[in-house]
């Protein structure tokens, strides 16, 4: 960018896209704000970050209710749910610039590549956010620990973009980093595949999943089985011993209700798709069976299709 600000986009103002682009607003980027049931409130009373690293309020918002009202921006980071990324189809045109680096701060394998096939000019990044941040109330975003995002470079031919996009969270107060992306999409799939899909089936935070002997065993057998699985397709630096890391990371946690269990609760459509079916697919043609996360996944689906109002 030559020295040049970046200005960014948000689609998805949430427990994600509210902390991370309130941080770069906070910090003093330009940042356009897309809202959808918090646009009313938020131009009123503004956004509202209460966070463990210290909460702020931005008073003045750049909010929209539509991207074809919102300027075309250089970065825009999408933390839609990905059960709603049909709708980028409309949503991305009007804020993208023929350099434009989307990134999909959201979970599962795969969003990149269909992300990909309905703008195959576009210039996409996974963002790997290791955050326990929820939303709950209008404007207003609790983030209880940690906050790190990684950055994976999916099809952008700029790496000083995706750079420059890294030193603006880290100028913000983020930690922040630029990672490999296929290694970074399994490694966050260890964490999430477990932790999502038993905290709804057995209605738990990560604090009573962990303090169970029986589920915390079983818990790393899954992450064993999502290791090896990453191992077939081709993944590299990825051992056995992760699944011990990420198991001491949970320890440390506080009591935490990941985003697919509040998804159940709020009665919304869980993200089995990307978190589930594309990895356990992905592993299959590679050799490899997943059968404790198909029954997971089978699990999950049957509970998805019953919670529906």
């Amino acid at each position: 960018m030559n020295g040049q600000k970046l200005i960014y986009g948000v689609i998805g103002t949430g427990a994600i896209g509210g902390y991370y682009g309130g941080k770069l607003a906070h910090c003093g980027k330009e940042v356009h704000f897309l809202f959808h049931n918090d646009y009313d409130y938020v131009k009123k009373h503004g956004l509202q970050i209460n966070s463990c690293d210290g909460s702020f309020h931005l008073d003045t918002v750049n909010a929209y209710h539509s991207t074809t009202d919102m300027p075309q921006c250089d970065v825009v980071l999408v933390s839609l749910k990905s059960v709603n990324n049909h709708l980028l189809r409309q949503m991305l045109p009007p804020i993208l610039k023929a350099d434009s680096l989307v990134v999909l701060i959201q979970n599962g394998i795969g969003v990149e590549k269909d992300v990909q096939e309905m703008f195959p000019g576009v210039h996409l990044a996974a963002g790997l956010a290791y955050i326990c941040s929820a939303k709950t109330e209008p404007g207003r975003v609790n983030h209880q620990c940690y906050g790190r995002i990684s950055l994976g470079n999916y099809s952008c031919p700029d790496v000083n973009r995706v750079k420059a996009v890294v030193n603006d969270f880290i100028d913000a107060g983020v930690k922040a980093d630029e990672v490999e992306y296929r290694e970074a999409r399994w490694k966050k799939a260890v964490w999430n595949m477990t932790f999502n899909g038993m905290s709804v089936v057995l209605n738990a935070q990560t604090n009573q999943l962990m303090d169970d002997p029986d589920t915390e065993r079983l818990l790393h057998h899954q992450m064993l089985e999502i290791i090896q699985a990453a191992q077939a397709v081709g993944v590299k630096n990825i051992t056995k011993d992760y699944a011990d890391a990420m198991l001491d990371m949970t320890r440390k946690m506080k009591p935490y209700s990941p985003s697919m269990k509040l998804d159940y609760d709020f009665h919304r459509p869980m993200e089995i798709g990307y978190l589930y079916s594309c990895p356990i697919e992905e592993a299959r043609h590679a050799g490899a069976s997943m059968p404790m996360m198909e029954m997971l996944e089978a699990e999950l689906k049957f509970l998805d299709r019953h919670s529906q109002p």
